[in-house]
């Protein structure tokens, strides 16, 4: 139950020193007034690495010593905090495992981090399809078949990158597909972004640490009390080089890591050995279904859980449908006009992250809710169609390498159709990418797109679409 960090920072804190070093604020001398009420006792503890507080990139202190209680806490060899998000970690597992012109397996619906990862090293990726979850009207994951078929095919592959849990918390037992992967002495790697949590064990699902991965990414500032940019990076193989791995994690990270950053992911370990020491996650899972149940009591709206067997489902994540024609996005503004904001909404959902703590239904906002649906009469039914691919496994028509080679012009959207894109389209939130660098656009990506943004969704990098434009590729 220790925390090395934060407890080494408070008791720097008390010494009531002569700051002259950095950062700029010096414990908050240099701070606007109106602003220092908020910010005061934060920067007390946002110091740089002074004598006995460690370095990150060498870490042999408290540094050090909150990585271990981490590492022993999720049972791996080794963790790493990270400063700079999973994103960070992703990137870093990636060049770790694969250079130009290497085949790497991955799953379609990752994270665009991934996808910057993979164009980072020139590595190629090989698509895997994942399957559609029809309650949810989402992507999920990648049947154990495809993942076997794929590595009887690409045998040279460096790599296998999986997403694991959704960002919509179904999440698949991975523990054969690691194994097939394992078998043909190929690291896996996988996003775990949204499964901190599953460390805690029952009702959570399987974690891929406890599936044997060789490496896994975890946002800790998701579903733990941590904060923003807060991650960890935990290495448990022998297939997978880390000494590669801590060698670019260091030329990724800040070289000026945030102390109350990694204060935070000490606490949040710490905070899990509780949860875990009191198994206290039953406790969690009936308030999670008391939510359910006023949210259920609701007329117009209804809580959607995969069910598909093969996945189990996070409590923390609550998707909400209406059954009144009303979008993701619509019920989104209704959420928020009654004070309750979520994480994110689609065509088809609204989604909620729950926090990992016994807490009692927000009843005065969702009476109110309940009376700001009772003006909408019935719609035409909303229709998400989540179109997979009729190839399970893909590559990208033209390597990253030559891709670079290659001008880009911006073409009306009409004009763009099977010319190969240049920039990345992603609703955000998620992240997950509609159209990547490198794809040839289909009739159905601009269709896609336009539904997309005439339903409010927001789009990162469509300010081209939102012209009628598209950016593609000069081939050569």
């Amino acid at each position: 139950m220790k925390t090395p960090i934060y407890t080494s920072l408070v008791e720097h804190a008390k010494k009531g020193i002569v700051s002259l070093h950095v950062p700029g604020h010096h414990q908050g001398i240099v701070f606007p007034a109106d602003a220092f009420v908020t910010f005061k006792d934060i920067l007390k503890i946002d110091v740089t690495e002074l004598s006995g507080l460690d370095d990150l990139h060498e870490p042999e202190g408290i540094i050090q010593e909150a990585q271990q209680l981490a590492s022993e806490f999720f049972g791996v060899q080794q963790t790493y905090f990270l400063v700079n998000g999973s994103t960070v970690g992703n990137i870093a597992g990636i060049l770790s495992l694969s250079q130009a012109g290497e085949q790497v397996l991955v799953q379609r619906n990752c994270h665009k981090s991934i996808l910057n990862g993979l164009e980072l090293a020139g590595a190629q990726p090989i698509f895997l399809e994942p399957c559609l979850d029809e309650e949810l009207k989402v992507a999920s994951h990648v049947p154990l078949t495809t993942i076997e078929k794929a590595l009887e095919q690409y045998p040279e592959a460096k790599a296998l990158i999986l997403t694991n849990p959704t960002y919509y918390g179904t999440s698949a037992d991975l523990t054969a597909v690691v194994e097939a992967a394992h078998k043909k002495e190929i690291p896996v790697l996988v996003d775990e972004a949204h499964g901190a949590h599953f460390a805690v064990g029952a009702p959570f699902p399987r974690s891929a640490v406890e599936s044997g991965a060789d490496i896994v990414v975890q946002s800790a500032h998701k579903t733990l009390p941590a904060m923003t940019m807060g991650s960890y990076l935990h290495y448990n193989s022998v297939l997978a080089d880390q000494n590669k791995l801590t060698r670019t994690l260091a030329m990724l990270q800040s070289s000026s890591p945030s102390y109350p950053i990694m204060a935070s992911l000490d606490i949040a370990r710490a905070y899990l050995q509780e949860l875990r020491n009191e198994d206290r996650g039953r406790a969690i899972e009936d308030a999670v279904k008391a939510f359910h149940e006023e949210l259920n009591r609701i007329p117009g709206i209804k809580t959607v859980i995969s069910n598909n067997k093969e996945m189990s489902h996070d409590p923390l994540k609550v998707s909400v449908q209406s059954t009144e024609g009303l979008t993701g996005y619509e019920l989104q503004a209704l959420f928020e006009q009654a004070g309750i904001y979520g994480e994110l909404s689609d065509y088809a959902n609204f989604l909620m992250v729950l926090p990992l703590a016994v807490q009692n239904p927000p009843y005065k906002e969702l009476l109110l809710l309940e009376q700001l649906l009772k003006q909408y009469t019935h719609k035409q039914a909303v229709e998400q169609k989540v179109e997979g691919n009729a190839d399970a496994i893909k590559s990208l028509p033209y390597s990253y390498d030559q891709l670079k080679k290659w001008s880009i012009e911006v073409v009306p959207a009409a004009e763009s159709i099977g010319r190969i894109n240049a920039q990345q389209i992603t609703p955000y939130p998620p992240g997950i990418p509609l159209l990547m660098t490198g794809e040839p656009i289909s009739l159905s990506h601009i269709q896609q797109m336009e539904k997309l943004l005439a339903a409010g969704a927001k789009l990162q990098g469509s300010a081209h679409i939102k012209k009628g434009q598209i950016a593609v590729y000069q081939e050569r």
